[in-house]
């Protein structure tokens, strides 16, 4: 907790800092590596969810995810290696990367928010261990200063998935906390690659 507590600080600083907070324009590179900690953050705290009371007695390895379009937005131009699959036919974009990534974090937290209003088995334990990711995400949607996609129709599909009993839903949302952590495995990368100033290469 007092990790997560820094990155609100950092984020906070960041922004006293001189952003255009009003603009919503992405992110310049040099701010993305001070950002990144929240990303980072956000992957272990995925991790955790992974290997807790969400999955608590559930033996399904299925991972569910919400589309391809990010790992296909973010994969770096590639000039070699013909036989990978995730090789790009256009030059890598940020912006539409960037765009991707946000949707992802708009279509979580829209599930996540939603479960939490069901019949959950655990009440307590659940809701301990799902606000801290929703707060790492309106952090990063606060922080990154990326495209606003509050109106993805991802958005309202997230919030109309819990139609099941209790031990549906949490299976549903066990197989979505891991597919989000591949997810998030993917948006680091992406954020290390813009960071480090090698799209622009």
């Amino acid at each position: 907790m007092a990790n997560f507590h820094l990155y609100l600080a950092g984020c906070a600083l960041l922004l006293t800092l001189g952003w255009p907070s009003s603009t919503g324009l992405p992110l310049r590179t040099d701010n993305y590596a001070q950002s990144a900690p929240l990303f980072r953050g956000l992957l272990e705290n995925i991790k955790r969810l992974a290997n807790s009371t969400v999955c608590y007695g559930i033996l399904s390895d299925n991972v569910v995810m919400r589309t391809a379009e990010t790992p296909l937005a973010c994969a770096p131009t590639l000039t070699e290696n013909p036989g990978c699959m995730m090789q790009r036919n256009s030059s890598f974009s940020k912006s539409e990367c960037l765009s991707n990534i946000m949707k992802d974090l708009v279509y979580y937290e829209a599930a996540i928010s939603s479960y939490l209003k069901t019949p959950l088995r655990s009440p307590e334990e659940e809701e301990a261990l799902l606000r801290p990711t929703l707060e790492i995400i309106k952090s990063l949607k606060n922080c990154s200063l990326m495209p606003n996609e509050e109106n993805d129709s991802s958005e309202k599909d997230a919030a109309q998935m819990w139609r099941g009993n209790i031990y549906n839903n949490r299976l549903k949302m066990c197989k979505m906390v891991k597919g989000f952590y591949v997810r998030t495995i993917t948006i680091n990368r992406a954020v290390g690659y813009i960071t480090s100033g090698d799209h622009m290469k």
